[in-house]
């Protein structure tokens, strides 16, 4: 049975994305202009296409491509990429469940929105393809998980820093 974030969970996850915009702003010393170019938006589980949705990790970024009608090409039509990121309520919340006494939801949700802001930067400056073989991504996973790490610094606390050490280890907090 899904499991969703509930009413005192949702306004955490959308503090977690507006604290994480700032800091990964503050880091790559980027505008936020940057991300009106690398439009995103975020859902939970509950908002999810079936094709969204994935096991296993704490959030899914989908690339979707639109054509827009516009004077700026030869036919008239220009293509912009758009970002959602899927967040996976249920594997969020188990592993908070799973880890109570360290992990905590808020700590966490600032590093899954900072790392997937990352992503959507990366992907959408061409540091690399978002169709990158599998070997690829999981060095990307990698590059972004150390990017994270760096962003978040000035943020640091020790609910957090749980969180960084956990991932630092190569633990993974789902198996938790």
């Amino acid at each position: 049975m899904a499991r969703y974030f509930n009413a005192d969970q949702l306004p955490l996850a959308r503090k977690a994305f507006s604290d994480a915009e700032r800091l990964v702003f503050s880091h790559f010393a980027i505008g936020e202009n940057v991300f009106q170019k690398n439009k995103y938006d975020v859902k939970t589980l509950a908002y999810l296409e079936q094709h969204e949705i994935k096991d296993g990790a704490f959030a899914h970024l989908c690339k979707y491509s639109y054509e827009k009608q516009s004077g700026l090409t030869e036919n008239g039509k220009s293509v912009f990429d758009f970002y959602r990121i899927c967040l996976q309520d249920n594997i969020i919340l188990d592993a908070v469940e799973r880890a109570n006494s360290f992990i905590k939801f808020s700590a966490l949700m600032l590093y899954i929105a900072a790392h997937e802001l990352i992503h959507v930067l990366r992907f959408g400056n061409g540091e690399i393809d978002f169709n990158a073989s599998d070997d690829q991504k999981a060095e990307e996973e990698k590059i972004v998980h150390n990017l994270t790490k760096i962003a978040l610094q000035r943020a640091l606390h020790h609910d957090l820093a749980v969180v960084l050490d956990c991932f630092s280890n190569q633990f993974r907090i789902c198996d938790t």
